[in-house]
């Protein structure tokens, strides 16, 4: 028997759209669920049962995995409440279904990003208990010498907690900054630029360059491409969980 889910769940594995829009079309009373409308987004509902969305019926989609050169200045959001630009203007004009980040990057921060429309590929990369490492070309104000990148992997007091890079070295110095290479092997929010504020070396640019074995490489900014299987080897999953 296929396991049951919540009705928005079921869409959103399913890869069409993610569970919050799920919801917002089941209260709507545009999904029938074996041609019965539902508008409760956690009725249970097996994984193979005969949805429709406006009446199309909601099949699997094929999965989707990309990566993308974000531009500073880009919101990680479909839409901003403010008006500004986002990710997904990176993507104006291609023929895609829906797709959503894995993980973020903040509107300051640049470099590697991931999409899919694939929840479980989506999981085993975001998910800390994998320790998936993060790797980012960070520069900052100053001079960061061998003690305060020690500190860095010993760990920084931040809200009550201890924050730590995996690893972290110099890369080159100038007179009034430097850049650093720090892994990280979770995803705390603004995690970088707090731990290295906290030690008196403010950021001034943050580039995520790899995720796992998976390289930013000459991919042009703003750009965007699919993975390959290689590509998606290179992240170094744990376990194959995302569908072929």
């Amino acid at each position: 028997m296929s396991p049951r889910y919540g009705l928005a769940r079921v869409l959103s594995k399913r890869g069409l759209c993610s569970r919050s829009e799920a919801a917002r079309l089941i209260l709507a009373g545009r999904v029938r669920v074996g041609g019965r409308v539902v508008r409760d987004p956690e009725s249970p509902t097996s994984l193979d049962a005969e949805v429709a969305i406006d009446g199309a019926k909601a099949v699997a989609a094929a999965p989707v995995h990309l990566m993308l050169n974000k531009p500073r200045g880009l919101v990680t959001t479909r839409a901003d409440e403010q008006g500004r630009a986002t990710v997904y203007d990176c993507f104006a004009g291609a023929e895609l279904p829906w797709i959503a980040p894995v993980g973020r990057l903040d509107r300051a921060s640049e470099g590697l990003l991931l999409f899919t429309n694939d929840p479980a590929f989506a999981a085993s990369i975001t998910d800390p208990d994998q320790g998936i490492e993060k790797t980012y070309h960070v520069q900052v104000e100053g001079q960061a010498d061998a003690d305060a990148l020690q500190r860095l992997c010993m760990g920084v007091d931040i809200d009550g907690e201890r924050w730590r890079a995996v690893r972290a070295t110099l890369l080159r110095c100038g007179t009034k900054n430097c850049w650093l290479e720090v892994v990280l092997d979770e995803g705390r929010n603004r995690q970088i630029r707090r731990m290295l504020e906290a030690l008196g070396f403010p950021v001034l640019r943050l580039i995520r360059v790899a995720v796992g074995g998976l390289a930013l490489g000459d991919l042009a900014k703003g750009r965007w491409r699919r993975l390959a299987a290689a590509d998606i080897a290179a992240l170094q999953l744990p376990q194959t969980t995302h569908r072929a």
